[in-house]
This record gives C-alpha cells, sequence and structure tokens, in this order.
C-alpha cells in the first residue's frame, strides 16, 4: 500500500489518511466531509423510503458514525456540508413527464401509486424533507438543497467549496449508490479528490449494491476509507493557526 504525497496537496498541516486503493494525503482545512441526504425521509421510520418499502434497517448505526465524523471534522477546521434532496411543495422542481427525473424517481412513483401521500415526501418544509435530529447544523456548516442525485446539478456547490480551497471530499449518507455515488462522480470530473467513508454509508437495498459502488469508487473514481481511521487522521493535525 502506496503512502506517497500527492504532488497538489501542499505540504504544511497534511496528514495521510489510510485508504484503499493507496493511503491519501490529505490536508483538513482544505478537506470537506460531505453528508448525503441524512433527512427523515431516507433514514426514518415512515419516512419516504420505509412508506416505499424499502429496507432501512442499519440507517440508525449509520447515523451514530456521521454524527461522530461530524463532531470531528468541526474541530479539525473540516467544512461540513449537509445535502439535502427534494423538491418545492407543488413538485415543479422535479420536472413533471418531460423529466426522466418524473418518471425515475421512487418517491414521485409511490405518491403517483399512493395518492393519499401526495405533498408529503421530499416536500421543503415538511417533516420528511428535514434533517435527522441527530444530525443538525450547526453555525460554520453548509447547507445545499439539491433537486437531482448529484449535488453538483444547479446548485452552487462547487463555488462554495472552491471560494474556501476545498480539494478533498470525504462522503458519508444514504444511498451509496445513488446520491451518495453521483456527488462522488462528478467532483471526480470537476478535479476533487473524493473519499468514501465505507460504514458511514448506507444502501437501502441488496447487499450487492453497496459492494458494487465501493468497488466503483475504490477502482475508479477515489478512495475508500471508514470513520474511525478518518476522525483519528484529522485530529492529528495541528490547527489552521498553528501552521
Amino acid at each position: 500500500m502506496s503512502s506517497r504525497p500527492h504532488p497538489t496537496v501542499p505540504r504544511d498541516g497534511v496528514v495521510t489518511l489510510p485508504a484503499r486503493p493507496e493511503s491519501l494525503p490529505i490536508n483538513p482545512s482544505e478537506t470537506a466531509l460531505i453528508v448525503v441526504d441524512m433527512q427523515n425521509a431516507y433514514a426514518s421510520p415512515g419516512g419516504y423510503l420505509d412508506l416505499a418499502g424499502f429496507d432501512i434497517e442499519g440507517s440508525a448505526g449509520v447515523i451514530d458514525r456521521i454524527a461522530l465524523a461530524v463532531e470531528a471534522a468541526r474541530k479539525a477546521g473540516v467544512t461540513v456540508v449537509f445535502f439535502q434532496n427534494g423538491w418545492d411543495p407543488d413538485y415543479v422542481e422535479a420536472g413533471g413527464p418531460g423529466s426522466p427525473n418524473w418518471w425515475k424517481s421512487n418517491a414521485l412513483k409511490t405518491m403517483r401509486d399512493r395518492p393519499e401521500l401526495e405533498g408529503t415526501l421530499l416536500a421543503k418544509g415538511t417533516w420528511d424533507y428535514a434533517l435527522v435530529d441527530k444530525l443538525q447544523p450547526r453555525k460554520g456548516d453548509i447547507v445545499i438543497e439539491k433537486p437531482r442525485y448529484s449535488a453538483f446539478y444547479n446548485t452552487a456547490l462547487d463555488s462554495m467549496l472552491r471560494a474556501r480551497g476545498i480539494k478533498t471530499l470525504a462522503f458519508c449518507g444514504i444511498a451509496t449508490n445513488v446520491c451518495v455515488e453521483s456527488t462522488l462522480r462528478d467532483g471526480f470530473f470537476l478535479e476533487y479528490f473524493g473519499v468514501l467513508l465505507e460504514d458511514a454509508t448506507h444502501q437501502a437495498g441488496p447487499a450487492f449494491l453497496q459492494e458494487a459502488s465501493v468497488y466503483n469508487v475504490e477502482k475508479f473514481f477515489g478512495w475508500v476509507s471508514n470513520t474511525a481511521d478518518f476522525c483519528g487522521t484529522i485530529g492529528q493535525a495541528p490547527p489552521v493557526d498553528q501552521l
């Protein structure tokens, strides 16, 4: 396993994150923890995924691990970014029948099959859309509302990250093969170093989907690490004002 310094990472404040396929030098001040769609819709009993028949078992443990990563990130000067996926109460942002999103979104299909749920799933201002209680933004965190799987689509995410000098994105959240992987892939094409925190992501479906996403990230689009190694590594870096 190689631990060669990456040539684009500055030397001051650099720590080495254990990862696959090789360890990755990162600078916490140039790193963002990306918390993907940790909303009641995706992680709570009675939320959209639960109502649509997806298995959300395991989401509670993921919430706990993400909470640890968020706290460690704040202490280490790592930017914390929360995503919220969904649309306006009238679902205009969802695109309508002229959009593939209208056809493929399981939330929209669930509401078409069960009209009594109309307006309750992933609509801004609803309990379903809100972030889970244990993962609430604090002052200094960034919250990005996104209308599609990738948070780089039709948002100011890229501008916000570049304005802060962010180069490395550590991903956690739901769902691994959809919104997490979609955003990490787009980040790769925008020259961000993407790290998947494997044990802090959740797949509401067959286990092979999680395994496939982990394989894709490790082999083609980024690096794979875990919560303990991420927290331990960023905790080694000196505070920014001491560099």
